[in-house]
């Protein structure tokens, strides 16, 4: 088992899901979003597993913009250039993954 956590230094439920995980001893890799980012094939997986609406932060400040641009092409490619547009934390096992804190999900996995 991979797991992968991309979150917000400053998010709880980012802090909330590393404690799942630290908590049942399953080793994790934890990615700071809004530094690093994410790769198109990393997005495009997430995206595949959970929808790219799943996937918005409706909090954010371009969310509007992001929302009413016609193309999904496009869509992703505000996302990978504006990372606080994604919703956190995004936590990926393999070809699974899930967005935001979802500890019965991740329960399946172990």
């Amino acid at each position: 088992m991979k797991i992968q956590i991309w979150g917000k230094s400053k998010c709880f439920d980012t802090k909330k899901a590393e404690r799942y995980f630290k908590e049942r001893r399953i080793p994790y890799q934890a990615i700071d979003l809004l530094r690093y980012g994410m790769s198109r094939g990393e997005l495009t997986s997430v995206k595949n597993a959970v929808g790219l609406d799943a996937m918005l932060n409706s909090k954010a400040a371009d969310y509007a913009l992001v929302q009413h641009l016609a193309y999904e092409q496009d869509k992703i490619e505000r996302l990978l250039e504006d990372p606080s547009l994604l919703q956190t934390p995004i936590v990926r096992n393999g070809r699974q993954a899930t967005v935001g804190y979802c500890p019965d999900v991740w329960k399946t996995w172990e």
